[in-house]
């Protein structure tokens, strides 16, 4: 029999899952609040105590890790253009598993510079001009970063041409620079791998130490990735499969947290309609957005902003006044669970429109033009119409009582008619919070994680 054990250092919560390698199988879950102030260990320890509380005592043969905490991956990106090398930059990131802060385009400003120095990224991913192209820009803000005081490590990843002086000029202000293959090498041509393979060997070298992690490192077998990367390859692994287990096929997923809201999808989202013309940068296959905005606790009043009072007093039913007070008073009281009528309530109302407001902004949308030869479609973004599963995750939604109700908000609304959401998907809960496990298990044992997640997932049928 051989055991695994596989973490999530969570910024309020470690979670712990146990699987059987041998059985193919679930052994047990448990968590307990993070401890990154003092000792990420103790809170290691309190997690695995609860889970020997319910398993019994195991011993494990390999333990892998991911985490959040301590604010996660923190990146900051510059590009030439907003809408090309700018935004290649932030999927780059957000795919890494970041927690995108800023993204600049064009020229930096010494403003610039005092908000980068004040935000203080992880790493800093320098991009602008394809290869042959623009070298100006990327070289002065090279010169703009060499004269921030902060110590981060800078990704060079922009015109191939340039990528050279650029490192040079960083490198004798004292700077880490790393250059790698440009993020667009072409008009309209993504290359965001190279890239996100370099945040991750940074993260392992230089972040896991910078956010106190490296104690509990040592205990640990395999390489440890931001949490968002984790969940990332989870919904890869579910939608893709493996050479001998077969995947669902494309699929969306919404993780609800108390500060933000992560949306995935597994898709092409090439047009479904007729006279469709994708305009913009290509999507990527596997796609992260995360809502900064948006999220249960923290940011409760981000989705009351998105979604208006009236909205959610009218989903609640509560009072509009009512719903105001409660909305900031769990803001400020981050810790208050949905213990009472008016809480839950609330709770069902910003769980839907988190869920609603992430995936409107994750899918595509078209817009209809009429040209010399009739009326055409423009889409930017994906078409998510036929995308037929829809996984929910976060403890806002794996416990609440209408799961099936707030995921379904996932999906395309007459009201909204340009909006290429789903149209409608089976609904898969994640209840043992197991989908950040199993994409770290994907990177050792695929077939295993696969078929625990697909027996893991409970189907609560299909929304329209």
């Amino acid at each position: 029999m051989e055991r695994i054990l596989l973490i999530d250092f969570g910024s309020t919560y470690t979670k712990v899952t146990a699987v059987d390698l041998q059985e193919q199988r679930l052994l047990g879950t448990a968590s307990a609040y993070t401890t990154v102030q003092t000792d990420i260990n103790e809170g290691l320890h309190h997690a695995l105590q609860n889970l020997f509380e319910k398993t019994g005592k195991l011993a494990f043969d390999r333990r892998y890790a991911c985490s959040s905490a301590a604010g996660g991956l923190k990146m900051i990106s510059c590009g030439l253009v907003p809408e090309l090398t700018a935004e290649a930059a932030r999927m780059a990131s957000l795919g890494a598993g970041a927690k995108v802060m800023k993204v600049y385009s064009y020229q930096l400003t010494e403003e610039d510079a005092e908000e980068i120095e004040r935000l203080s990224p992880d790493i800093f991913l320098l991009t602008g001009g394809t290869d042959g192209g623009n070298k100006d820009t990327i070289i002065d803000n090279a010169r703009i970063l060499a004269g921030i005081p902060q110590d981060f490590p800078i990704i060079i990843a922009g015109n191939r041409s340039a990528a050279g002086a650029c490192r040079k000029i960083l490198e004798n202000a004292g700077k880490q620079a790393v250059v790698c293959e440009n993020v667009m090498p072409r008009f309209n041509e993504l290359n965001i791998e190279p890239a996100q393979s370099e945040i991750r060997k940074i993260f392992l070298q230089r972040i896991i130490k910078a956010k106190g992690l490296s104690e509990a490192s040592q205990l640990i077998s395999g390489i440890m990735m931001p949490t968002p990367a984790a969940v990332l390859e989870a919904m890869k692994l579910l939608a893709a499969g493996t050479e001998t287990e077969t995947g669902l096929g494309d699929l969306a997923a919404v993780d609800v947290g108390g500060a933000t809201t992560d949306v995935y999808s597994m898709s092409s989202g090439e047009p479904t309609r007729i006279n469709t013309v994708l305009k913009g940068l290509p999507e990527p296959y596997a796609k992260r957005t995360v809502e900064g905005d948006i999220g249960m606790r923290y940011s409760a009043k981000g989705i009351a902003e998105a979604a208006g009072i009236p909205v959610l007093s009218r989903i609640s039913g509560l009072e509009p006044a009512r719903t105001e007070s409660l909305v900031e008073w769990i803001s400020e009281k981050t810790d208050t669970l949905p213990d009472t009528k008016e809480l839950k309530a609330l709770d069902f109302a910003l769980a839907s429109m988190a869920v609603k407001t992430g995936m409107t902004r994750h899918a595509g949308h078209i817009e209809k033009v009429y040209t010399p030869v009739g009326e055409t479609y423009l889409q930017e973004g994906k078409d998510l119409s036929d995308v037929g599963r829809i996984v929910v995750t976060g403890g806002s939604l794996i416990h609440a009582d209408r799961v099936k109700d707030i995921a379904a908000c996932a999906l395309f609304d007459p009201a909204e008619p340009y909006s290429l959401k789903p149209l409608q998907a089976e609904i898969l809960v994640d209840r043992a919070y197991i989908l950040s496990a199993m994409g770290l298990l994907s990177q050792y044992e695929p077939d295993t994680a696969l078929k625990i997640m697909k027996k893991e997932l409970l189907s609560y049928g299909t929304a329209k």
